[in-house]
């Protein structure tokens, strides 16, 4: 077995349009984002018009519930064939160095295929690739629907390793200069630009697969993580940080597809971007919790649930408490309570969970199995959390962010963490359809 066999790396063949297609009428945004703002994707069709674009072999997650979706789905993977047939792709065997505006920042990927048989999104997983969320099954059928007999596949996943010091990206960006060009354009929609290059040379295509092999070499994991059970058997390499309902759904589509082709078929490969964990354009934000319709009960509950294990102490304003729960210096998980008339902040001692937010997810859940009354959301910023927070019949959560010496570590102990447990990135930062591979 090969060091990309043990690994489930696959150096893919990749289609790009050739260069008679306007990349930035081609290339569109994952189908998943601004679902709430239609308006946004009737820019997209009005810009792609009837050019060569990603926008109409997709179905953007914004008409998921039109009447028409079915017909929508056909359109997709009939313009798919089209696209097949009238050879606007050329193929590129190998990976490619994507370098993409983020912010300030520059992100760096490489675009690769995954072996999902390597892959398992159930809770409890000890697979080399490993959902970072749990995965909501509902939201897998329509998914599949536009993925089961599609002869392509667009990636919108991106997937992370933990490099702290950047060992598989290094050398490859050593050797830019010498990659031949693949694209370099502006996105639409103000999304930034992105430049790719082919990595082809069969020695660097090696080194890579050696370098990323060597994250779970048994010194490297172990000085990463400490002593982790089953680190020898049941490393974790790869933790999905973008798309894992659509990566959920390619290996729901492989499962049902195996018993008839056998293991050697293009479907039992996924096209990913892996990103380093550390890339400086990564940024980790909290997402928090409100909860709507409860009142002193609901905080006498909170206690007595996790009582002895829990200490609880007031702030004076809302800046104390963040400082409180942010203060690195202090024991224990600590967690912000913002009521109507006061903040705490929340010390739990002996956690059973590696997270903050997964100690509380714990007691929210139950608390609302039991409590149909009582609602909750999930919230991005401070200042919409304080003031949700302190309306009559509410209470607001403020959680730290995870932070990146201790994603993957959370991942392995915990398993897929609590639904909406960060947040990378804002909307129109994320990934962008672009390179496509065959799947039949």
């Amino acid at each position: 077995m090969t060091t990309a066999e043990k690994i489930g790396v696959q150096i893919p063949e990749i289609l790009l349009p050739g260069k008679d297609v306007d990349l930035h009428k081609w290339a569109v945004i994952a189908c998943d984002q601004f679902t709430s703002e239609p308006d946004y994707w009737d820019r997209v069709e009005k810009l792609a018009g009837d050019a060569p674009s990603t926008y109409h072999v997709i179905l953007p997650e914004a008409w998921l519930n039109r009447p028409d979706r079915d017909e929508r789905i056909a359109y997709a993977q009939a313009r798919m064939q089209e696209y097949l047939d009238k050879g606007i792709f050329e193929p590129h065997k190998g990976f490619v160095l994507v370098e993409r505006t983020v912010g300030n920042e520059i992100q760096t990927g490489l675009v690769v295929a995954l072996d999902l048989e390597n892959y398992d999104y159930n809770k409890g997983s000890k697979s080399l690739v490993r959902a970072t969320e749990g995965t909501i099954l509902d939201r897998l059928p329509p998914r599949m629907q536009v993925r089961r007999g599609a002869p392509l596949e667009l990636p919108h996943i991106l997937v992370l390793y933990d490099d702290p010091n950047f060992n598989v990206l290094n050398p490859v960006l050593e050797q830019k200069h010498a990659l031949p060009l693949a694209y370099d354009f502006d996105l639409m929609e103000g999304s930034g630009h992105i430049t790719g290059h082919y990595i082809e040379d069969e020695a660097l295509l090696n080194g890579i697969i050696e370098n990323i092999a060597g994250l779970i070499s048994a010194d490297a994991y172990r000085e990463k993580y400490g002593e982790i059970e089953d680190a020898d058997t049941s490393p974790l390499l790869f933790a999905v940080g973008d798309g894992n309902h659509s990566l959920a759904t390619a290996k729901a589509i492989w499962e049902e597809l195996k018993p008839a082709v056998g293991m050697d078929h293009p479907a039992r490969y996924a096209l990913v971007e892996l990103v380093n964990l550390h890339d400086p354009s990564l940024q980790f934000e909290p997402i928090h919790r409100v909860m709507f319709h409860v009142g002193e009960e609901f905080r006498q509950a909170l206690l007595a649930y996790y009582e002895p294990n829990i200490l609880e102490y007031p702030a004076a304003t809302y800046e104390d408490m963040k400082a409180a729960v942010l203060d690195e210096t202090r024991e224990g998980q600590r967690v912000g309570l913002i009521t109507p008339n006061m903040y705490y902040v929340l010390r739990f001692e002996d956690p059973i969970h590696n997270l903050p937010v997964g100690t509380l997810q714990e007691f929210l859940d139950q608390y609302i199995q039991d409590h149909p009354e009582a609602e909750i959301d999930y919230v991005h910023g401070d200042d919409v959390l304080e003031k949700l927070g302190t309306e009559p019949g509410n209470m607001g959560f403020y959680l730290p962010a995870i932070t990146k010496d201790n994603f993957f570590k959370s991942v392995i102990m915990d398993g897929s963490l609590p639904r909406k447990t960060f947040s990378m990135g804002h909307a129109e930062d994320k990934r962008f359809y672009l390179e496509a591979r065959r799947i039949l």
